[in-house]
Formats: C-alpha cells, sequence, structure tokens
C-alpha cells in the first residue's frame, strides 16, 4: 500500500518528534524536565468554567450535531467582542467557529487554492501552516522577515505570481513572538486586494499582546470581507485546548464553501467547547485580563535575565513565545536534543519553523516561555548558561 504522495513528502509533526527526544532519558531530582515546547495552556480552565461545562453535560443538545458553522449564540457573541476590539461592522453571518485554529485556516486554504497554487507565509513560520499545503500539493512560498523580524510588503509583492492565491500573517507571530504594527499589517492589506488575493491574518495570540490599542483597523473598512480572512482560537484564552475551538470571519459567500469543507471533515465543532467559550466571553473577562498580566511579567522577566546571559541573543519576545539565537557552532536541530539530555531543557529549534533551504533555523530556537512561571524562567537562564559548549 503506498500513501498520498503529498502527503508522504510532508515533514513529520515537529512537536511529536521533540517529545521522542525524551524517550529513554532520566531526569535527576534536582534537574526535572523543564518543557518550553508547546505553544499552549498545560492547566485547566478555571473552575468555574469548569463547572459551567459540568452543567452543560446535564443538557442533552450538549451531545447532538450543531449547526456546520457553529453555535448561533458564540457567533453573535464573538462578532460582538471583535466589533468592540476593533471597531468596524462585523456580523454573525461573516463568523464560522471551528474545530480549532488550524483547522480554521486548513478551511481557508481549502476554499481559496488547489494543487499547484502557491500561498505566501513569512519565514520563520508557523511549522502546521506549512505542513497543510504540502499536504494539498501548494507551494509555501517562503517571504523571509527582516533582522528586525517583521515581513516586508515590498519583498512580498515581487514574490507574487500568477499561481499566487493567498497571503498569510500570525500577529503575535507563531514562533517569534513579534507584534507586527497595525501600519504594515495594512500594507499587507492593500498589497493583497491590489493583487486580488486573499490576507490570512491568525491572531491567535491576540489575548496577550503587549498594549491595549487595537491589534489593527482592518475590520473598519467597510468592505473588509472582499480581501480579508481573520484567524482566532479560544483555546489559549480559556485553556481550552482539548476541547478544539477556533473562528473564522470572513464573507458569507466564502464561508458557504468553508462550510462544505467543515461538514465533510468534523460535520460541527464540538458543541461542549462551543458552550465553554460562550460562557468565557460572558463571564472571563476579568480572569483573562489576568492571565494577560502574568504572561507580560514572564516576558520582562525573561527579557531581563537574557540580558545577563553569556552568548545568547534575545532576536524577539511577545504572546507565548521567545525566539532567540545560540552561541554554539552546532546546529540547532542537534543541540535542542542535548539539551534534553544534558540540561533538561525541552526547546524546538528554529529548523523547525523554516525550510531546508534558510540557514536561519539552525541559528535559532523558540522557547514557549509562557507555560514556565517565574521560578522556572529563572532556572531556564541558569540552566542555559551553564550549559558546555
Amino acid at each position: 500500500m503506498q500513501p498520498n504522495p503529498t502527503l508522504a513528502q510532508t515533514f513529520a509533526p515537529p512537536v511529536m518528534e521533540a517529545r521522542r527526544w525524551l524517550e529513554g532519558v532520566t531526569f535527576p531530582p534536582e534537574r526535572p524536565l523543564l518543557n518550553l515546547s508547546q505553544a499552549a495552556p498545560v492547566a485547566p480552565p478555571p473552575p468555574p468554567l469548569q463547572a459551567a461545562m459540568a452543567e452543560a453535560l446535564a443538557d442533552p443538545a450538549t451531545h447532538l450535531y450543531g449547526p456546520v458553522l457553529g453555535l448561533p449564540a458564540l457567533r453573535e457573541r464573538l462578532a460582538e467582542q471583535m466589533r468592540t476590539i476593533y471597531g468596524g461592522a462585523i456580523t454573525p453571518a461573516q463568523i464560522a467557529i471551528t474545530s480549532g485554529c488550524n483547522q480554521a485556516f486548513c478551511a481557508a486554504i481549502t476554499a481559496l487554492a488547489g494543487p499547484g497554487d502557491e500561498v505566501i507565509l513569512p519565514t520563520p513560520w508557523y511549522f502546521n501552516h506549512a505542513m497543510w499545503l504540502s499536504m494539498q500539493g501548494i507551494e509555501a512560498t517562503p517571504l523571509p522577515c527582516n533582522e528586525d523580524l517583521l515581513p516586508d510588503p515590498e519583498q512580498a509583492a515581487r514574490r507574487i505570481t500568477p499561481r499566487t492565491r493567498a497571503i498569510v500573517l500570525v500577529t503575535p507571530n507563531n514562533p517569534t513572538g513579534m507584534e507586527y504594527p497595525p501600519a504594515l499589517i495594512a500594507a499587507f492589506r492593500d498589497l493583497a486586494r491590489a493583487r486580488g488575493l486573499a490576507l490570512i491574518i491568525d491572531e491567535t495570540y491576540r489575548d496577550f499582546l503587549s498594549h491595549d490599542a487595537a491589534p489593527h483597523d482592518l475590520f473598519t473598512d467597510p468592505v473588509w470581507d472582499d480581501t480579508l480572512i481573520h484567524l482566532y482560537s479560544f483555546s489559549k484564552a480559556y485553556r481550552l485546548t482539548g476541547h478544539r475551538v477556533g473562528a473564522m470571519a470572513a464573507s458569507p459567500a466564502l464561508l458557504a464553501q468553508i462550510e462544505k469543507f467543515l461538514d465533510t471533515v468534523t460535520i460541527c465543532p464540538t458543541t461542549l467547547g462551543q458552550r465553554a467559550a460562550l460562557w468565557g466571553l460572558e463571564n472571563l473577562a476579568d480572569w483573562l485580563a489576568g492571565e494577560r498580566a502574568e504572561i507580560l511579567r514572564r516576558k520582562a522577566a525573561l527579557n531581563q535575565s537574557f540580558g545577563a546571559l553569556e552568548g545568547w541573543q534575545l532576536r524577539s519576545c511577545g504572546a507565548y513565545f521567545a525566539y532567540v539565537a545560540q552561541p554554539f557552532d552546532s546546529p540547532s536541530d542537534q543541540l535542542t536534543p542535548r539539551l534534553v539530555r544534558e540540561a533538561s531543557l525541552l526547546i524546538l529549534p528554529g529548523t523547525m519553523f523554516t525550510p531546508t533551504s534558510d540557514p536561519s533555523g539552525a541559528r535559532h530556537l523558540r522557547i514557549a516561555y509562557a507555560n514556565a512561571d517565574l521560578a522556572g524562567l529563572s532556572e531556564l537562564t541558569r540552566r542555559l548558561q551553564g550549559f558546555d559548549r
């Protein structure tokens, strides 16, 4: 039996690969494993949300199929929240709920492109985006970021071909944590509109921005949905990673096409997860503000500690991630398994976020610092400083 060639040529899931580095490794009691590999909360939802979910389980409707594009109440409440955050006009008819933000991306790409088409991804890129394009026979066109880790619209324009269907931005970025300025995002929107492309913006980590201003003003454009496809995740906000609840904002016409994909793949998002997301939107604003404040404290602590760390360079830090340049001769994909064995640190190499032809991946690591408390971050820098070159 031969597998689908496009699936076979797609690289293996990076997080699963990294977990295999743990096999057979014994961590001494004085140096337990510090896992900074995955960009997801490791704690359960807050107790009030758990109680609301338990109550929802008693409702027979929770266990039935729901609407393919999501519960109407959740679509309406999310549209309302987005109008508050961004301004502009966003209606429930422009909202779809998906089984996680990854599925939202897959659905958007499926509605826009097919085998032989191209999609522009700034690099370093989120590896699941590159994986889905590869699986579909769609070429990921790398757009190397500048030294400041921001993509350049002019460089993007030079990479557009007749086969290009979309440009993808992730902000705050995974893996770098970089927050893209509103003017830069608007410039990419203008480029995409001028060239007849879609602009897909993944804002999974929007709730952990370092400022209180709107992330951008794209929704204030009365015809925003002729170009923009917006992606979001409830997983990070309310610790619902295992319940797979994401969202998409797009034109009703595009959502009609996306509905075909979603109905075929999952039929509908999990009702329990959707009800949890709705309860979170209605009741957890103050709690989420506290979560954001804690992550910003961790960001400040990491910035301070890396300033005293010899040889290492903190390239960027924000939301859940720090992107760091390592000082060793070994490439990052050889260094990171050694960090597991010799420093009890699980960190992902930059090679997992770049094409094989891009040498920058070998010089960098991604640290998912949001899952470490202040003591853990202090221990991280202590172990890195003591690591034998």
